[in-house]
């Protein structure tokens, strides 16, 4: 017995996908003084994968360019500054590389938020992609000035993003 069944689609129910010509990208800049570095990739993350958009997209890279000043300034919370272990290995037996956030900061500033952002993104190409668009400057200044980046206050969001000293 067969009946044939007829599906009516109501277009205003259906999901909408963004197409690569619709994205439009903004461009953030937060200033990372006193900040705490988990709280902080936080929303750099949400910002970098486009989850503050409306018509956010999982599949593709939708998100919003970032600049942070100051990181030459920014906070762990408790001991993590000198008692955190981030572990890398090189591919060869007992190629094991230990370092922490007080080791990694002195050779590069940044790279303790960079690493902490980049564990919160997507693995594979996307997340790569993605990585590219946070821009992280040790001082004040940044050559990103003509793109009018929009500033985000941290404490506005939350209080307990800045670190009490």
């Amino acid at each position: 017995m067969t009946t044939s069944a007829f599906i009516s689609i109501n277009p205003a129910t259906m999901t909408k996908f963004v197409k690569n010509s619709e994205i439009k990208s903004n461009w953030y800049e937060i200033d990372a003084k006193g900040a705490v570095v988990g709280r902080l990739a936080t929303v750099i993350s949400k910002i970098i994968r486009g989850k503050n958009k409306t018509n956010y997209t999982p599949h593709m890279d939708d998100g919003d360019f970032v600049v942070v000043k100051n990181i030459d300034q920014i906070k762990f919370t408790g001991k993590k500054f000198s008692d955190k272990k981030y572990y890398k290995h090189t591919g060869y037996p007992g190629g094991i590389k230990i370092t922490s956030p007080e080791k990694l900061s002195e050779k590069k500033p940044g790279e303790t938020l960079k690493l902490a952002v980049k564990r919160m993104l997507p693995g594979g190409v996307l997340g790569k992609k993605q990585l590219t668009k946070l821009k992280i400057y040790p001082g004040n200044d940044h050559p990103h000035s003509a793109q009018n980046p929009q500033s985000i206050d941290l404490l506005k969001l939350n209080s307990k993003n800045i670190a009490r000293s």
